[in-house]
């Protein structure tokens, strides 16, 4: 995918932020959208479908973190990559961020050209997507394909946000084997963001709440598995 036909939604109440990450990317040759809070950040995802939003935090009418979890919640949004912009300042946590289904955080203030480098990271992602062989598996009643992050469960579609349906494909892909908590953090998150063994556990959490507690073991000190 070329430059010019990635969208980026950026997401602040403060008018210099917006000016001038926007200018940065653009620069960069992406499509920039902006909007000031989380309601019309849901608005204009709705209507542009961004590749990846990057939001702050702590906003007027609605914050980013619920802003996050309704825009999870809707199918055509479900595989966009989010990121938060926090401040040094604010009292705020990486699992509270991930829990909500972000994808990563960038911590205020940030250089132009970190920024750029984390942006472009991110949508490595994107490029990793696009070379990814369709293929779909079945295990027991779930159909999984991998193409169009699709899981399908006793005929009910079932929506994941993008790093849970990695993860989910990831364990669902070797029925039996359990995975190193290491092994997952590479294969998963790779080298593009610095996450702990607690986000490991908050994605194993939600997959247990929508795909069925009976199919993840967790292994102590070791890892996890998935078991049909």
């Amino acid at each position: 995918m070329k430059k010019k036909d990635i969208r980026i939604l950026l997401v602040d109440d403060e008018p210099d932020i917006l000016e001038i990450v926007g200018y940065n990317l653009s620069q960069e040759g992406y499509q920039i959208i902006t909007a000031v809070n989380g309601k019309e950040a849901i608005a204009k995802a709705k209507k542009e479908l961004p590749h990846l939003i990057i939001m702050d935090v702590m906003m007027p009418e609605m914050d980013g973190m619920e802003a996050c979890e309704q825009i999870r919640k809707m199918p055509e949004l479900s595989q966009v990559i989010i990121t938060f912009l926090t401040a040094r300042s604010e009292d705020y946590s990486q699992v509270a961020g991930f829990d909500a289904g972000a994808d990563d955080y960038i911590t205020k203030p940030i250089k132009p050209k970190l920024l750029v480098s984390k942006v472009k990271a991110l949508l490595r992602r994107l490029k990793d997507d696009e070379k990814t062989t369709a293929e779909s598996i079945r295990v027991g009643s779930i159909e999984i394909n991998r193409e169009e992050y699709k899981i399908i469960k006793d005929e009910q579609e079932i929506f994941l946000p993008r790093k849970e349906f990695e993860l989910f494909y990831l364990l669902a892909s070797k029925p039996g084997k359990v995975f190193k908590r290491d092994e997952i953090l590479d294969k998963v998150w790779g080298n593009e963001v610095i996450v702990g063994g607690r986000t490991i556990d908050v994605h194993i959490r939600k997959l247990r709440e929508k795909i069925g507690d009976d199919y993840f073991k967790t292994i102590k000190g070791v890892g996890y598995k998935f078991e049909v």
